[in-house]
């Protein structure tokens, strides 16, 4: 069954803008009924811009009525023209969201310095002067720019970002469980140590009291005499 081209950011804008039942959008935009309950609870690890299934030629007013009328109803999904999925050629993306893609390009220069130019070209459909101009911050409107993640922006979908992450990692040999090991193995010899320390400690003071030792001082009686001859020091 086909999908909408962001199922993510459909399913946010058929949460809030729709009285359709969570499996419904599920089953529509092809995502887990537990995505959809995160967006409504505003719980998702990520907040998506809505995208409108009408107005890109998805989903009709029609079918939005027979889904809220039934529950039961599978939503029916229309072929519009973006449905057409681009093999070669820079990224489309609409007008309203081409201002935004400066923000995003300076979010992923500033977590992820391991893509490539080319897999940030692909992935926001920009271009490598524009990448070039943003690090080197002579962009024209480089006072503006704020990083902000592309997932958010609408600029791309979780999917695709979460696989550059993992081909990126992989291409550079990273191996993302080992810095956790690595602390884990860290914490454990600490904890040794410090139970070594913990059974000398004992050890020494079994051996102080078995040979009548005491580590403090013993303190004289304190007596008038002991008091004024104080005192007169």
């Amino acid at each position: 069954m086909a999908t909408p081209l962001m199922p993510h950011a459909t399913a946010a804008w058929l949460v809030d803008n729709t009285g359709l039942a969570f499996p419904q959008i599920a089953e529509f935009c092809g995502i887990h009924i537990l995505e959809v309950q995160a967006m409504a609870d505003e719980t998702a690890g990520s907040k998506y811009t809505g995208r409108d299934p009408v107005q890109a030629g998805e989903l009709t007013n029609e079918e939005i009525e027979k889904g809220q009328a039934d529950e039961d109803y599978v939503l029916v999904m229309s072929v519009g023209p973006e449905q057409v999925r681009r093999t070669k050629g820079p990224r489309y993306t609409p007008v309203s969201k081409r201002q935004d893609k400066p923000d995003g390009i300076a979010w992923l220069l500033k977590n992820h310095p391991e893509f490539s130019d080319g897999a940030i070209c692909k992935l926001i459909g920009t271009t490598r002067n524009t990448i070039n101009a943003i690090r080197d911050r002579t962009h024209w409107n480089i006072a503006e720019i704020q990083p902000k993640d592309p997932v958010t922006l609408g600029l791309a979908s979780q999917r695709e970002l979460d696989a550059l992450v993992a081909k990126a990692a992989k291409k550079a040999g990273i191996d993302t469980a080992a810095p956790e090991d690595a602390k884990l193995g860290s914490d454990r010899e600490k904890l040794i140590e410090e139970l070594h320390a913990e059974r000398e400690e004992e050890k020494r003071a079994a051996e102080a009291a078995a040979n009548g030792e005491t580590e403090e001082e013993e303190k004289p009686e304190l007596t008038a005499e002991t008091l004024f001859k104080k005192d007169g020091e």
